[in-house]
């Protein structure tokens, strides 16, 4: 039997900035990232807690840079997000509520 690798968070694209957490993470976790197009699987290790349905950054975000997810750009960062930051309200401005 082969031996399934399970996933900690949830991409859904390949290139997506940000994967979302399908438990609770710990700071410094290695956490394994499941790319959904099948492009993965992904590690990344985490600077922050990060709750259950939040989503840490997979990439390097700038700020002002957008963030995409899905493959779409879902908001902007207002601030630097490291890898393996949490990724929320926070640092990011939702594109549902912006130009």
């Amino acid at each position: 039997m082969a031996h399934k690798t399970i996933a900690h968070a949830i991409a859904h694209k390949k290139g997506d900035a940000v994967a979302v957490a399908v438990g609770d993470l710990l700071p410094g976790e290695a956490v394994q990232v499941r790319v959904l197009d099948g492009s993965g699987p992904l590690t990344v290790k985490t600077r922050d807690a990060i709750p259950l349905g939040h989503k840490v950054a997979l990439i390097e975000v700038p700020a002002g840079q957008d963030v995409i997810e899905y493959g779409e750009r879902i908001g902007r960062a207002t601030q630097p997000i490291a890898i393996g930051a949490h990724v929320h309200v926070h640092n990011v401005k939702s594109a549902r509520w912006s130009a």
